[in-house]
């Protein structure tokens, strides 16, 4: 199959730039996966098709200041960072800008010395592996100096970072949000569990996977980077009780997605208590073993997310969603509205 097929055209004006203040004020497109008819709501009515004895399963990672601005000692050469993964104690996986500046050996300096990192190793795509040096807690020097790491295409500054997190984020680790989990807010939440839905959370922090652009032309040579996640015995019973019973499991965003339909798929369809590193790649041809629907932003063209939606309703129906929500001026990825797909 090729990637060519899942591209749309998008004025660059729907791409959202700024979060809204009300996170539930976005809209809702709401897709039937069977059908492919299309109704147009705002999000705070995602109440309304979610039924008593379903379960909304959100990813509960944080996203790290990951972003960091720096010097190379040795020449004074201004080096953007990027964490990605923690690979051992002070040792991480990144993205460097320009990365052709990084050799092994390399010295880089962040806020006068307070951070200091060198280059251990390189690998494609201008990833590098750095030791960082530092005294105190890593963390909070990274809160000090670090910025949020924005995707590239969006251009304005992020005056509250707090918006580029979940209201319910709380495992540190990622490099970038579940953007579909930033449409709730605490009361909407409760007032799901008000009407008898099960709210679960599961984690995957977010790596490299959502930074590289797919390079190939058929979509079976593309190889997804591993992302680490996890699930607890209380979240796999719950899930499991639910699907026993005959409830709904709504997944909400992408990255969950991939989390639940891994371990389903290790465990012939069940969950257990689990975690470790996944690199599952969903697109059409795909049978979906964990979920029954989807709540996901406005994705890129020929991107593996936009694949993983169109295997759970079908490509032509998910383009035609797409070409309707730019008629109807949908904004676009990140902080843009969403798609409820049942």
């Amino acid at each position: 199959m090729k990637v060519e097929l899942f591209d749309f055209d998008l004025p660059e004006e729907l791409i959202a730039q700024t979060p809204l203040e009300d996170r539930e004020a976005s809209r809702l497109m709401v897709l039937d996966k069977n059908s492919g008819q299309i109704r147009h709501s705002h999000f705070r009515s995602v109440l309304d098709y979610l039924q008593e004895g379903d379960c909304l399963v959100l990813n509960d990672t944080r996203v790290l200041p990951a972003r960091l601005f720096g010097t190379k000692d040795d020449t004074g050469a201004k080096v953007e960072v990027l964490l990605l993964k923690q690979t051992e104690g002070d040792n991480w996986e990144t993205l460097v800008k320009p990365a052709k500046r990084i050799k092994v050996g390399s010295v880089i300096s962040f806020g006068d010395g307070l951070l200091k990192a060198v280059c251990t190793a390189e690998s494609e795509h201008g990833g590098r592996y750095l030791t960082f040096q530092y005294d105190g807690i890593f963390y909070e020097v990274l809160e000090q100096l670090g910025e949020m790491p924005l995707p590239p295409y969006i251009k304005e500054q992020l005056d509250d970072r707090e918006r580029y997190q979940t209201v319910f984020a709380k495992e540190r680790g990622s490099a970038a949000a579940p953007t579909a989990g930033l449409h709730f807010t605490e009361q909407l939440l409760q007032d799901i569990r008000d009407k008898g839905v099960h709210v679960a959370f599961i984690t995957l922090h977010v790596g490299l996977g959502t930074f590289r652009p797919m390079s190939v032309e058929n979509i079976d040579e593309h190889e997804m980077h591993a992302e680490f996640y996890q699930m607890t015995e209380g979240t796999a019973r719950l899930l499991n009780k639910v699907k026993q019973d005959g409830g709904k499991i709504i997944s909400v965003g992408t990255t969950s997605t991939r989390t639940l339909e891994t371990i389903a798929r290790d465990n012939e369809g069940q969950f257990v208590e689990s975690s470790g590193w996944t690199d599952i790649f969903i697109f059409p041809g795909y049978t979906y073993k964990a979920i029954d629907g989807l709540i996901t932003n406005f994705h890129l063209p020929k991107s593996t997310l936009i694949m993983l939606v169109s295997a759970l309703a079908g490509r032509e129906n998910v383009l035609q969603a797409y070409e309707e929500a730019v008629k109807e001026r949908y904004r676009f990825f990140s902080f843009g509205d969403a798609m409820l797909i049942i």
